[in-house]
């Protein structure tokens, strides 16, 4: 596995594909509160993460770090599945 550095981010979401060799998509959500409204909105983003040894699978929870850019959208790395669906 690549060693983590410090200043890198990591996130936390949900696999929605994993349809591409050694690429999963994943899903992570966040929370925030609108500056005029004053509600709290969710939304979520998608990334594209390296996953060398295909363990992960659609629906499964995991965490995935920042890294130097595989490709042209790919620059997260598959951290660990934190569960399994």
């Amino acid at each position: 596995m690549i060693q983590e550095q410090k200043n890198k981010k990591t996130l936390v979401g949900k696999v929605v594909s994993d349809k591409m060799n050694k690429t999963i998509v994943v899903s992570v959500e966040r929370t925030y509160v609108h500056p005029l409204l004053n509600k709290v909105l969710k939304t979520s983003k998608k990334f594209k993460a390296h996953d060398e040894q295909e363990v992960a699978k659609i629906g499964d929870v995991v965490e995935i770090y920042e890294g130097r850019p595989v490709s042209k959208t790919k620059y997260m790395y598959l951290s660990k599945v934190l569960s399994a669906s």
